[in-house]
Formats: structure tokens, C-alpha cells, sequence
């Protein structure tokens, strides 16, 4: 049977921890590629002399050429820049969608079957700016967002009720961050709703922290962003897709009809399987539940009209 090829590109906090999960679930071999030489040939290293050690079994290799990345099944994109202090969004956004546009083409000319997984930022724009470059059909293009946001959702819910984080189910919709529509109405503790469990302000309490989950790490660590959680969410998409688990998750997939979205990459419950995001599964919103989320949806189509105009022509 063939291993699965993973490439992550961008050996930084987060592709370099993308490579080390992705290398302890064994979920085939590993090329992590970086523009700075020598770096991701360092890390592959080290994370391949760790093997023997934690009894994972993957070839790793750290490359700075786009040949080293052909006939990849799936590529997990970290690349891109924080904002800076004095950096404006617009400026953020010029950068980054350059960076991703550029690797985009680059890593799609070797392996034009992958499945495309995207991390950067900011996010609902990196999806779009991936779409269009890459022309791929759409369910071979995702955002990671909603697994994330969801992972910090479920944490502090288990952490205020004293309960495993394994019991805890949730979903969210919507954009990254500020833009996320929780729905504690289909969040649930092994099947009791949360509401049973955790008083209404509380709970908005913890929905609030978890928008700003980012926001939270960065305050504490001061020089750096999340990348254990990013990174582990983004390779439980991977997993899904390489291994056909079906998971249902929440990314950012493309949705047309669905929602009446319009033709727009938003966070919504989807199945991911070997052809990539297989369904959008569309769940039944209130009044309030569809405001938010019309709200979120505008957010990204203002987004991604503002990315048009740094895309390639």
C-alpha cells in the first residue's frame, strides 16, 4: 500500500509542529519546506532522530526546493507573516496574500491532485487567495479554522465542569476569530446538552474567550503566536482525509447554495474523506443563529473583495 506524501510549507512553529504530529501518527512521509536554508533540513532531522525514541515510523525531510515536495497527497500551507506593530490590515493582508499565491503555484505544478489545507492568515482570505491560484476544484481546497476554534471551546468547557475534553462535542460556524458563530444549542457533554450543566453567563463567558483564544496566547507569550493547537488541528484534517476517517468537522469550505452562502470559502460542518471536503452538512439555525452567521459571512465576502485586488493577474 503507497504512504500517504504530506508537505507543510513554512517550517516555523507551526509547520514544524504540523511535522511532528503528523510523524507520531504515522500518517505517512514528511517533506517540510522553508525559503530559510538549512532550517527545515534541521528540524526534519531532529524530528527523524526522535523516532526511535517514540516508535514512529516516517521518512522526514526538510527541503528548500519545491521539487523535494512532487506528488504530494496532501500540502498543509503555514507560510506567512504576523502583523507588526505598525503594520497596517491592508498591509498584512498584501503580504500574505503574495506569499500564499506564490507558494501555491509553485507546490501545485508536482502535485496537482493534492488536497490543500490551509493555516495562514488571515484565513478566510488565504482560502480564497489558494482557490483562485490554484484553480483546484473546490473540495480539494480547505481552511483550517473551525477545528481550532472548536478545540478551545471544548477546553474550557471541560475544564469549567471538571469533565474529560473528550466528552465534549461542539460545533462552530462562521469565519476565525471575532467572526465565529458558536451554537451551544448542539453543544453537548456525552449527550446532556451544556445548558444543563453550565449557567447561561458563564457560557457566554467561555464563547467569549474562546474568539479570543489567539488573542489570549499572544498577550502571554508576548514574541509569538498559538501553534500546538493550530498545528494539531490542521493534521486531524490531514488524518481524516489521508486515512478516509469521514470525520465531521468544521472548516472553511466552499458553499454555494449551502446556507445560501453564495459562493464563498466559511467555516461550516463538513465531511472530509479522500476526495477531500465530500459534504457540507447544513444544520438547522434560529433567527439569532442565522443573523451571526449572515454577519460572519459578509465579514469574508468584504474579505475576500479586499484580497482581489493583490491577487496575481
Amino acid at each position: 500500500m503507497k504512504r500517504a506524501k504530506i508537505t507543510i510549507i513554512g517550517a516555523g512553529n507551526v509547520g514544524a509542529t504540523c511535522a511532528h504530529w503528523a510523524a507520531t501518527k504515522e500518517l505517512g512521509d514528511i517533506v517540510l519546506l522553508d525559503i530559510v536554508e538549512g532550517m527545515p533540513q534541521g528540524k526534519a532531522l531532529d524530528l527523524f532522530e526522535a523516532s526511535p525514541v517514540e516508535g514512529f515510523d516516517a521518512n522526514i525531510t526538510g527541503a528548500n526546493d519545491y521539487a523535494a515536495t512532487a506528488d504530494s497527497d496532501i500540502v498543509i500551507i503555514t507560510s506567512g507573516i504576523p502583523r507588526k506593530p505598525g503594520m497596517s490590515r491592508d498591509e498584512l493582508l498584501e503580504t500574505n496574500v503574495k506569499i500564499v499565491a506564490d507558494v501555491t503555484s509553485k507546490v501545485i505544478a508536482d502535485s496537482p491532485d493534492a488536497v490543500l489545507i490551509i493555516v495562514s492568515n488571515p484565513l478566510d482570505a488565504m482560502v480564497y487567495t489558494a482557490a483562485k491560484v490554484s484553480g483546484f476544484p473546490t473540495n480539494r481546497v480547505v481552511g483550517q479554522a473551525g477545528v481550532l476554534d472548536t478545540a478551545r471551546y471544548r477546553s474550557f468547557i471541560a475544564a469549567e465542569i471538571g469533565c474529560s475534553v473528550e466528552d465534549v462535542h461542539a460545533m462552530l460556524l462562521g469565519g476565525h476569530g471575532d467572526d465565529m458563530v458558536p451554537l451551544p444549542r448542539y453543544t453537548c457533554v456525552s449527550g446532556i446538552p451544556v445548558s444543563q450543566l453550565i449557567a447561561p453567563g458563564k457560557l457566554d463567558e467561555i464563547v467569549t474567550r474562546t474568539r479570543n483564544g489567539g488573542a489570549e496566547i499572544v498577550n502571554l507569550l508576548k514574541t509569538g503566536s498559538a501553534y500546538y493547537a493550530p498545528s494539531a488541528a490542521s493534521v486531524s484534517m490531514a488524518e481524516s482525509i489521508i486515512r478516509d476517517k469521514k470525520r465531521v468537522m468544521p472548516c472553511a469550505a466552499y458553499c454555494d447554495s449551502e446556507y445560501k452562502i453564495g459562493g464563498y470559502f466559511v467555516g461550516v460542518p463538513c465531511v472530509l474523506g479522500t476526495g477531500g471536503v465530500e459534504k457540507v452538512i447544513e444544520v438547522e439555525l434560529d433567527a439569532r443563529e442565522k443573523a451571526m452567521l449572515s454577519t460572519s459571512v459578509e465579514h469574508v465576502k468584504e474579505l475576500c473583495a479586499a484580497t482581489e485586488k493583490y491577487l496575481p493577474k
